[in-house]
């Protein structure tokens, strides 16, 4: 069956995507259990997942990395990838939802729509992924099919229309009124081989009319044919396939959700499975994709088709025990060949694919050849990491990359003994390459190696995979703020000369800099508005590396600076003693001299921090968030007795947040933060800031 090749119109590429705990993993376990890959489902709490597979997930019951599994489903072959809830680990969403047709956004019907549920879903819009949603755990004490459909409602999309309604409540449910094909299909265990079709329980009939007219009704009007047939025949006129080919028109639209209830452990799975067949794109409805051509800029169109040169993107680097170096790759055009050669055109170097394989999680399988349309990986690329692009030697094309965030959070670490200091730098080499978010930087005043994250738990689990997959023991410092300096003045006017004269050839650089503030997020730069030579042009492009040489260490208290503007509008030069050198160092003066006039301030990134606690403690909640200069933005209910708390907190403020809230809170509270943004530091705070800074 492995081998057999699917058409493109029968492959979906979908990821499962969710808030931490809604069940993401038991769902894609369902899947597997469901369409024959595996003997039974395996539980994330007995640590037996297949996608879960690293020690570290086992251990803390969630997903950490994105894992990739191929399987196969009433004639379709459909690539998942299921992807961490952990907001820590939220990159790994971005990066595959990048690569993935649509999506499956599964909600805890217990809690309904939760604070990382609206971030994926956001990502989700941002990458116009159409999506189906899946409202787990309805039939346990709490679930609530309909309450969590309102949420959706209320936080999320009111374009969501359920095509399944539950049969029962609870723990009574055992089945589903399908509204497409007007049938039931029921179960006796939710454990049970297969769904039993019966007709609709008559007292559901009301409502079953009643959510059919509002679905058939808003999917047509995203069909022009349908909606005219829909006008003349009206709703009974209307076929079950035209009503499936209305729902998924709407659904590809991106503005459409179909939703389905269940148990992602049960045999409701199915009626997920053929959602996904019947209503989330193939690559062929996701169309062409755009690139540049590496040399030119200019823009070059890749179709879905296996005639058109390959083109692919490595969404994801992963180190196997096994096979060494995996890199994940999706494939948009044309074939890729083990054993050939391919151009990875973000560098501009020539690889190897060694062998080509396709994963069922942390199992392999060979395939000599992949084609359009599909997802797999490739062992023993070298030079290639997450975001390059792979693509046929004499057809160049550069496919757009994925952007990362900066990492909010660094420690210090340095390895116990002498022996460990080598493996430290591989482990750290192999983990960066691995994960995009973290980085590593050595500090040159003190010599310490820095490594910075999203997050306590993401640098927490690093540490943790350096013990276990490299061996290597480090004593850690104690977590550290990534502060960061901009200027709060705009057209500030400094010089920046540079001169050396010492026997012979001396230095002489000379600039004038007007330096203005940047919009928030945009970075650095930099504007050349040297006119007549009086700077000549091979010396603009050093003034401009000087210039970020300098803002590696602000003037405030030695941060790297952010969005700012730097003009070079005026400057001389001597026609012996000028060089790069000098000029760089001219920018650099310059810069340093403009930013001390330019009220520099320290920046503090600020987190979005959600609290869902029981109504008892609340007030406990919010006096503690306001003792960390929190700012309460919402108070929600949730659902009877649960509020959920929004606020944004400085970052400084919540080290040790998760473990002081579930000690003050029982362990009944939870808690999940992200960087929102950077504000002002307090002038008090900035202060005491400063005096650690100049110890």
């Amino acid at each position: 069956m492995a081998a057999k090749k699917y058409p493109l119109g029968k492959i979906r590429n979908i990821g499962i995507i969710a808030h931490i705990d809604a069940g993401k993993t038991t769902t894609t376990e369902g899947i597997l259990y469901r369409t024959g890959l595996k003997h039974k489902i395996g539980a994330v709490h007995e640590g037996e997942t297949t996608t879960d597979w690293m020690a570290q997930e086992r251990e803390r019951g969630i997903t950490i990395v994105s894992a990739a599994v191929t399987c196969y489903w009433k004639d379709h072959q459909i690539n998942i990838i299921d992807t961490p809830g952990h907001i820590d680990f939220t990159v790994e969403v971005e990066r595959s939802l990048r690569v993935l047709d649509g999506a499956v956004v599964v909600f805890d019907g217990k809690m309904g729509v939760e604070s990382q549920s609206e971030t994926v879903w956001r990502q989700a819009q941002k990458y116009g992924v159409p999506r189906v949603c899946f409202i787990n755990k309805i039939n346990q004490t709490g679930g609530d099919f309909y309450k969590s459909l309102e949420s959706i409602h209320n936080r999320l999309s009111k374009r969501a229309f359920p095509i399944h309604l539950p049969i029962g409540f609870e723990q009574a449910i055992n089945g589903v009124v399908d509204l497409v094909s007007m049938k039931a299909y029921t179960y006796k265990e939710f454990t049970d081989h297969e769904l039993v079709e019966s007709d609709i329980p008559a007292d559901m009939m009301d409502q079953v009319k009643k959510y059919r007219s509002l679905l058939i009704e808003n999917a047509v009007a995203e069909d022009e044919k349908l909606l005219e047939k829909y006008f003349e025949v009206g709703e009974e006129g209307l076929t079950e396939d035209d009503v499936k080919h209305a729902i998924r028109s709407a659904v590809l639209s991106g503005n459409f959700f179909a939703v389905t209830g269940g148990d992602g452990r049960g045999v409701i799975v199915e009626k997920v499975l053929d959602m996904i067949n019947d209503y989330l794109p193939s690559p062929v409805e996701r169309g062409s994709t755009w690139g540049t051509h590496p040399k030119t800029g200019d823009e070059i169109e890749r179709k879905p088709d296996v005639i058109e040169p390959f083109a692919g993107l490595a969404f994801k680097i992963a180190t196997d025990p096994f096979v060494g170096k995996l890199a994940y790759f999706r494939v948009y055009s044309g074939k890729i060949t083990a054993g050939s050669y391919i151009l990875n055109s973000s560098t501009g170097e020539k690889e190897r694919v060694g062998r080509i394989v396709r994963m069922q999680a942390d199992k392999r399988e060979d395939v000599p050849e992949v084609e359009a349309g599909d997802i797999a990986a490739i062992v023993g690329l070298k030079g290639t990491t997450t975001g390059h692009t792979l693509c046929d030697l004499n057809n160049p094309i550069v496919l757009e990359s994925i952007t990362f965030p900066e990492p909010p959070v660094s420690i210090a670490i340095e390895p116990k003994t002498k022996a460990d200091q080598e493996k430290m730098g591989i482990a750290m080499q192999r983990l960066a390459e691995e994960d995009p978010t973290f980085r590593i930087k050595v500090d040159d005043e003190t010599g310490q190696t820095i490594i910075s994250g999203m997050g306590e738990l993401h640098l927490e689990i690093i540490v943790d995979r350096m013990k276990r997959e490299f061996n290597v023991e480090a004593n850690v410092g104690a977590p550290q703020v990534a502060y960061r300096e901009t200027i709060r003045k705009d057209g500030v006017e400094a010089q920046g000369k540079f001169i050396r004269q010492s026997g012979g050839r001396g230095q002489y650089g000379d600039v004038w800099l007007r330096l203005s503030q940047n919009e928030q997020g945009k970075g650095f730069e930099f504007i050349n508005s040297i006119k007549g030579g009086v700077v000549p042009s091979e010396y603009i492009k050093p003034v401009e590396e000087g210039i970020k040489e300098a803002m590696n260490n602000g003037v405030v208290a030695g941060y790297p600076v952010v969005d700012v503007k730097a003009e070079l509008y005026d400057g001389s030069y001597h026609e012996v003693d000028s060089n790069e050198m000098a000029f760089k160092m001219a920018g650099s003066l310059g810069f340093k001299e403009a930013m001390k006039k330019a009220k520099p301030v320290l920046l503090e990134p600020v987190m979005k921090v959600v609290v869902v606690t029981p109504e008892s403690f609340m007030g406990d909640v919010i006096g503690d968030l306001n003792s960390k200069r929190g700012r309460i933005e919402s108070m929600e209910d949730l659902q009877a007795g649960i509020k959920e708390i929004t606020a944004f907190v400085p970052l400084g403020e919540m080290f040790g947040y998760t473990t002081n809230l579930r000690s003050n809170t029982q362990g009944r509270a939870s808690s999940s933060m992200e960087l929102d943004h950077y504000a002002d530091v307090p002038s008090h705070v900035a202060e005491a800031i400063q005096a650690k800074a100049s110890k």
